[in-house]
């Protein structure tokens, strides 16, 4: 079983600026480690330059508290330098399991 270290991306609602009734997500980034459980990758033909690439794979993170309190915004994984959206997500405690879709492209956090 390969080992597995990375960040996990959730993401929330923030008022920008306060009172202004625009509202935009905000991603933060925690680091978690683990296992993978699963690897495997489908190709999905499309009538697009490129192929659509969808992961099967399955991750167990040892989890901590914030992870369990925020279980609804978790958004995406980075593994191998590629966003990975988290499709679904099974508390097995004190692990999370999760299991990754297709290529996630929406907000990030911000890098300093």
């Amino acid at each position: 079983m390969a080992k597995f270290h990375g960040k996990v991306g959730y993401a929330h609602d923030e008022e920008v600026p306060p009172d202004s009734g625009v509202w935009v997500k905000v991603v933060t980034e925690r680091e978690y480690f683990g296992d993978v459980i699963s690897d495997a990758r489908q190709f999905s033909a499309t009538s697009q330059v490129n192929d659509n690439v969808t992961l099967s794979n399955r991750v167990s993170i040892v989890s901590d508290n914030f992870a369990y309190a925020n279980l609804e915004t978790m958004v995406y994984v980075k593994l191998n330098e590629v966003y990975w959206k988290v499709s679904n997500i099974k508390i097995d405690r004190p692990r999370l399991i999760l299991s990754f879709g297709g290529v996630y492209n929406g907000p990030k956090a911000a890098t300093t």
